[in-house]
């Protein structure tokens, strides 16, 4: 690709080498180190060893139990999955074989596992009570042990146990035979209200990851040539990526394929003088970004590729401006979507404007038509909207922000209007 045909892309996700020297380290870089991040730098360990300190974990129980007091709960279970890590560190997978965090609402917090996985739990998670059952035992039988020593007042009449949502429907059954005694109520309000406030510990971590993806995202760009393919795109940005240190990747999406919003990979070969759109992310540290880039390859935009991407920018900014803490979020949605509609667009506008962001690329709190939740400072999220004309190409601006007491901070460097 000749110079000029980059220097949309460029402008468009390119951070500033000074945000990115305060973001990633002290060293000092020059003008060459733009893509040659030592792979060290961000190296997600493949163990899952908590890249944050014991103080943060024992904050994030503590904080649990207040929770499970002040909605009157008895006791936490988590299988392992986000929640299960958020709280303790470490996620060992799921599988047929049950492992289980107890968490009561006074008292240490217990793990029920297979006993040959209790030394491998013990050195990787911030739980050290762990209780192991055999392979020929009932886990749930376990289980059941496990709480009457955790609670040991509530005896045969029970309690009430907050099971975290994503647990297997079968694993709930079998919790609820093995505890007859005890109500299980959806434990999303408990673990929701953990996670939709970052600390600032958690928001470093973001703060990584997206400088990780604009870098990787602009080396991406840079690489486009006629006649690739959306996967080959894709296995580039994936490398690049790897190459600073962090595991991820994302849609990749040409011409018409850009009309769609969860399109692709199946779309035509690069052409010249065609819209290329592209939705990533990276994880450091159990975080994730979520950031995309629409750009047009090419010499001559077309005028109405100039006309939608400008509008889809002047949604996001409305968005934006808008945004202080006591926002609803619906309204957020609603100054964007309001911009979109007023240029003739609104029928293409098919999705909600934004998501939280943190271990789970989408997760609370979410910026659409009818949630009134409030934003507070230490939220973090999206606001991404977008306009697909099918067909034709379709426009998406994506930047990762954080609500603080003075407003919206936008974590990613914002493209510029055409």
């Amino acid at each position: 690709m000749e110079r000029r045909e980059f220097l949309m892309a460029a402008g468009a996700v390119a951070a500033p080498l000074a945000t990115r020297k305060a973001e990633v380290g002290t060293r000092n870089w020059g003008p060459d180190d733009l893509f040659r991040v030592p792979r060290s730098t961000f190296r997600v360990d493949p163990s899952q060893e908590p890249s944050l300190s014991p103080e943060v974990f024992a904050r994030r129980l503590e904080r649990a139990r207040a929770e499970l007091e002040a909605r009157r709960l008895d006791l936490l279970i988590a299988t392992p999955g986000t929640n299960y890590e958020y709280l303790t560190g470490y996620n060992p997978g799921r599988s047929e074989r049950l492992i289980a965090l107890l968490l009561p609402v006074a008292g240490r917090p217990a793990v029920v596992c297979p006993a040959f996985e209790v030394e491998r739990i013990k050195r990787h998670s911030v739980i050290s009570q762990l209780h192991g059952w055999e392979e020929q035992e009932d886990p749930h039988v376990l289980v059941r042990d496990t709480v009457r020593r955790l609670r040991p007042r509530s005896g045969e009449r029970g309690g009430t146990i907050a099971l975290e949502s994503s647990t297997a429907y079968q694993t709930s059954l079998r919790l609820g035979r093995a505890l007859p005694g005890w109500k299980f109520v959806d434990a999303a309000p408990v673990t929701e209200r953990l996670r939709v406030i970052k600390s600032p510990e958690e928001v470093a971590l973001l703060r990584r990851a997206i400088a990780i993806t604009q870098d990787a995202m602009t080396a991406t760009f840079a690489q486009l040539a006629v006649g690739a393919t959306e996967v080959q795109v894709a296995q580039a940005l994936s490398q690049e990526m790897e190459r600073r240190g962090a595991p991820g990747g994302g849609l990749v999406q040409f011409g018409p394929s850009s009309a769609l919003p969860h399109g692709g990979p199946a779309g035509p070969t690069l052409a010249r003088e065609a819209v290329v759109l592209i939705d990533c992310g990276c994880r450091v540290g159990g975080y994730t970004s979520d950031i995309t880039r629409t750009i047009w390859f090419g010499d001559h935009p077309s005028d109405e590729f100039r006309k939608v991407f400008n509008v889809v920018h002047d949604a996001q900014t409305a968005a934006l401006e808008l945004g202080h803490a006591g926002t609803p979020c619906q309204e957020m949605d609603r100054a964007a979507r309001g911009i979109i509609t007023a240029a003739g667009y609104g029928p293409f506008f098919t999705h909600r404007l934004g998501h939280g962001l943190g271990m789970d690329g989408h997760e609370p709190e979410y910026l659409v038509e009818g949630n009134k939740t409030r934003l507070e400072p230490g939220m973090v999220f999206t606001i991404e909207p977008g306009i697909y004309q099918l067909g034709t190409f379709g426009v998406r601006i994506e930047d990762d922000c954080l609500m603080t007491e003075n407003g919206v901070e936008v974590l990613s460097q914002r493209a510029a209007k055409l």
